[in-house]
């Protein structure tokens, strides 16, 4: 009896060795549901992560003081078919922006990107614009956006149905109610770079994900998970996270020192 049953659990040991599991695929959900007969396993949809979506067709600033050059990066490669890197642009804008002016502010500003845009073979120019111009507009904008206490560049995509949809260098796709834009809308400031010859390209219209409109509340808790220096309750972290500059300070007894105080970078008029 013992060997009898010795050799049925080496028949089915070997039955399922010889039987080859293929991995599951990468990015596949498989699910089971009952058909009344048994569990039957089914294969789902590909998924891929939320940050694929998020970040579509933006570039992703590299440094706290790069959102200029990575909103500039968008615009000519996702709009104008231009195949740039964000480190070029920041070159670009060093060489033909006011070099030392970008050194002391840390920062690039329109004029900085108006430059590097004409040097580039595109017109280009800052408007005073109202929501109505906004309703009606034709082209991506970078826009100067004041939120939490901090200044920041993104792409204004397109208004739809009361919502404004950007591409921020920081957070990624996302979208402003048309009250809450307008409350961080700094200097109601469009920036436009036209094509001039270049065949416009569809890199920034509205996806579906897009279209998935968040309220104010999820802004702010992504703008509080992905880029924290824009909340007003985390001041210290914004401090450690920043460029550090020694500085020589004289204690009251005459007696010197040298401290380290945070210089975050970011954009300014």
């Amino acid at each position: 009896m013992l060997t009898s049953m010795l050799g049925v659990a080496l028949i089915y040991f070997a039955a399922n060795e010889s039987v080859v599991v293929e991995p599951p695929e990468k990015g596949v959900i498989y699910y089971e549901h009952s058909t009344g007969d048994g569990p039957l396993r089914e294969r789902g949809v590909a998924v891929k992560p939320v940050s694929e979506f998020r970040y579509h067709n933006v570039t992703r600033q590299a440094y706290d003081y790069s959102c200029g050059s990575a909103a500039l990066t968008t615009v000519l490669n996702q709009y104008l078919g231009r195949q740039f890197q964000e480190r070029q642009i920041m070159e670009g804008l060093l060489r033909f922006g006011e070099t030392e002016k970008i050194v002391q502010r840390r920062g690039f500003s329109l004029l900085d990107m108006k430059r590097l845009a004409t040097a580039l073979g595109h017109p280009s120019g800052g408007f005073k614009a109202e929501m109505k111009d906004i309703e009606s507009l034709d082209h991506p904008a970078i826009v100067p956006i004041a939120y939490g206490g901090f200044k920041h560049f993104v792409v204004l995509k397109k208004y739809q149905d009361g919502h404004i949809y950007v591409a921020d260098p920081a957070l990624g796709n996302i979208s402003f109610t048309e009250s809450k834009f307008l409350e961080v809308w700094d200097q109601n400031v469009l920036f436009i770079v036209f094509p001039n010859g270049f065949e416009p390209q569809d890199g920034l219209e509205l996806t579906d994900y897009d279209l998935r409109l968040l309220d104010e509340r999820t802004i702010n808790r992504l703008a509080f998970q992905e880029f924290p220096v824009f909340t007003n309750t985390i001041e210290n972290w914004a401090d450690k996270a920043s460029t550090l500059r020694r500085v020589l300070i004289e204690e009251e007894d005459g007696t010197e020192r040298v401290i380290n105080v945070p210089t975050r970078t970011y954009f300014r008029k």
